[in-house]
């Protein structure tokens, strides 16, 4: 029987109100899912893995209050997990996979070689398509924004994002390929109604 997304809820909501024992609780369950999670972006260093996981835990702790329960507690420390690993490798190698950086962040940025060939037409189409984008991902559900965000975005696993969700493989696919669909036809919309001017 599964009860861990009611019993996180309850200990966030405890640890909210100055309960410090309610998120060590919450510590003790995650320590090791988010080492997880920081050892595959910063795996050359086991001290500086463990100083990441307890810097995410601060995170987590002075930013409780913004939690909303609209996903698993897990699913957000992942979020913090997964940015402080990023912080950290921007931070020591600045050089590392700019571009692939740049993307996980939505597209926000440009690689300087890309950047530098652009026309300012290019990139206000470039910037008002990436706000369609933003605002199609915003318009899902929250259960399909959540998978799209960690499929699309932050390139899990069908596995870590059910395991993450606490959800079957199969209802992940389909909530992905419905949130997929979703996307693309906003998109669309917004394309054909950039061009169609017959009306």
């Amino acid at each position: 029987m599964t009860i861990a997304p009611d019993a996180d809820f309850v200990m966030v909501e405890k640890a909210k109100q100055g309960d410090q024992k309610a998120f060590e609780i919450l510590v003790r369950k995650y320590q090791g899912k988010v080492a997880s999670v920081i050892s595959r972006t910063v795996s050359d260093d086991p001290a500086k893995v463990q100083d990441l996981v307890q810097e995410v835990f601060i995170k987590a702790y002075r930013a409780l209050n913004n939690f909303r329960n609209e996903s698993a507690f897990f699913t957000w420390l992942y979020r913090i997990a997964v940015n402080t690993a990023k912080n950290h490798v921007m931070t020591t190698n600045k050089m590392h996979n700019p571009l692939e950086l740049d993307a996980e962040e939505g597209g926000e940025l440009v690689a300087p070689e890309l950047r530098d060939n652009d026309t300012p037409e290019s990139r206000l189409l470039r910037s008002e398509l990436l706000d369609s984008l933003r605002q199609a991902i915003d318009a899902l559900t929250p259960q399909m924004r959540e998978v799209i965000i960690m499929r699309e975005l932050q390139g899990k696993s069908y596995e870590e994002i059910a395991s993450a969700v606490n959800c079957p493989i199969g209802t992940v696919r389909s909530r992905i390929f419905r949130g997929r669909q979703e996307v693309a036809e906003k998109l669309r919309n917004y394309l054909n109604g950039g061009k169609d001017k017959s009306n």
